[in-house]
């Protein structure tokens, strides 16, 4: 906070996973957001659970992984504190904010095509806490 005071938003991602906290920050601010396949930290092993279990990681709870935002200018900055963290050795910066479309999350693929990252409907696994 100290690196960063003007913080946007902060969410933990336990709860739906990236793409929920991510839909509800587009919504809720009515900017749009666009993700970068290529930057997103999915371990191999998690991959591969999600391939063979048809699930898409975007939505998987994500216990004590943080999701914030911040402005443009400060984001390398945050990054590297963030970095000197023992918790946050793995950051990231995953995307970007954007104006248009409003309240859409859009994912740029590793293939350079963009697909929307909608709101999870329902529970894609059930909850065992």
């Amino acid at each position: 906070m100290a690196v960063c005071p003007g913080i946007h938003a902060m969410r933990d991602a336990t709860r739906g996973g990236l793409a929920t906290v991510l839909n509800e920050f587009a919504l809720s601010s009515e900017v749009g957001i666009r993700l970068y396949e290529q930057a997103l930290p999915v371990r191999e092993e998690v991959q591969g659970v999600c391939e063979l279990l048809g699930l898409d990681p975007l939505y998987l709870a994500n216990e004590g992984k943080l999701v914030a935002v911040v402005p443009h200018h400060q984001a390398e900055k945050v990054l590297a504190a963030m970095k000197n963290h023992p918790a946050g050795k793995d950051a990231v910066i995953v995307g970007e904010v954007i104006d248009s479309p409003s309240g859409v999350v859009l994912m740029e693929t590793i293939f350079g095509t963009d697909r929307i990252v909608d709101m999870l409907v329902g529970d894609q696994l059930p909850r065992i806490c």
